[in-house]
């Protein structure tokens, strides 16, 4: 045996223990949390028992990264932990986790972030769906898109909210990286017609008018859908989709990274039907409605001024006699200087709607 082998038999069987060790404290976790499943059930009924809790598992991974010494980055660690506790998770009761489908799509990959892989997911035809699903009980979550980096905030979900008596319970950010996509052995200079979603046909527009300025790009429902009609139909037919569509209908990324933004990401929101408890880093949304007049807006966002709390999102929807106005802030319902405004904020519009606190993303 040369003594580079002598070496690494050495370090070979340090790791064999050390894997043998992280075993052991799996299934020792594993064990606490089936035992967590049981006091609660103990205490809280088995029908109301509730074992997703946000605001703790935020906790848990901001812990992991602020423990981390490396050298394996922070967040890596925390998705190894994400993983861990989805898996733990599954043990007291599988999720049911609905969301925007077909299967592929980056909203599944936005759940996929949140909840992990054991998690169940349930792809629904359209956001309103989702919201059915888990008012109805069939899901116990749901994961709908809020807002693109570069397109702006998707109004069809702020309207849903009004139509819907359910929470925001998280928030997921996910980079929107797409890739033009082909079948096996294509040539990009075959290629005579592209599918994707209309949103990322505007998110890839100069790449697109650069290289296939007088091909034809047909909008569909999904980037999902696109791959599947490109893998359908085969030779000469594109899409341009993500790592998630590729994968699913075995495409071949043939030019990765088209977006015109390098930055680009969309935020995701997770809907339940619970409140979430304060985290310690938290965001609250809201939905206000007041009638159109001169200096309104200002009216809204004084008492967020006074008390020193920071707005992250204000988005305007209005109507000929009304405002509706879409905020996200800093803070938790149950601190003090929120709940001050928010109770001077009722007093001044003709409909506050509390939308949700949440832990801010992790990861």
């Amino acid at each position: 045996m040369s003594e580079q082998e002598k070496e690494l038999r050495v370090l070979r069987d340090q790791i064999d223990s050390i894997d043998g060790q992280l075993h052991e404290l799996l299934n020792q976790r594993a064990k606490c949390a089936q035992r967590v499943a049981e006091v609660k059930q103990k205490y809280q009924g088995e029908a109301a028992a509730v074992f997703y809790r946000p605001e703790r598992e935020a906790q848990v991974l901001r812990a992991v990264m602020e423990r981390n010494e490396g050298p394996l980055p922070d967040k890596e660690v925390a998705r190894l932990f994400r993983e861990v506790m989805s898996v733990c998770l599954a043990l007291e009761e599988p999720m049911r986790v609905a969301f925007l489908g077909p299967e592929g799509t980056f909203t599944q990959q936005a759940s996929m972030k949140h909840f992990g892989h054991s998690a169940h997911n349930l792809p629904m035809q359209s956001s309103k769906d989702v919201f059915r699903e888990v008012q109805s009980g069939g899901a116990h979550y749901g994961v709908v898109p809020i807002e693109n980096s570069s397109e702006g905030v998707v109004s069809s979900t702020l309207d849903l909210f009004k139509q819907f008596d359910l929470k925001i319970c998280g928030e997921v950010e996910v980079p929107v990286h797409l890739h033009l996509l082909v079948n096996k052995g294509d040539s990009l200079d075959e290629i005579f017609k592209i599918y994707s979603h209309e949103q990322s046909l505007a998110q890839s527009r100069s790449w697109l008018d650069a290289r296939y300025p007088h091909i034809e790009k047909v909008a569909v429902s999904s980037n999902a859908e696109a791959a599947r009609l490109a893998k359908q139909e085969g030779q000469g037919y594109a899409a341009i989709a993500g790592d998630m569509a590729a994968e699913l209908y075995e495409l071949e990324a043939a030019v990765c990274n088209i977006e015109d933004q390098a930055d680009n990401s969309t935020r995701f929101l997770i809907i339940g039907d619970q409140d979430v408890g304060p985290s310690g880093d938290d965001k609250t949304s809201i939905l206000v409605s007041v009638p159109n007049a001169p200096g309104a807006l200002y009216q809204l966002l004084e008492p967020f001024h006074r008390s020193q709390i920071s707005l992250t999102r204000v988005e305007t929807r209005s109507s000929a006699k009304q405002s509706m106005f879409y905020i996200d802030f800093e803070g938790h319902s149950e601190d003090q200087l929120v709940a001050k405004a928010l109770a001077e904020l009722a007093k001044e519009s003709v409909e506050l709607k509390i939308l949700g606190s949440y832990p801010r993303a992790v990861l």
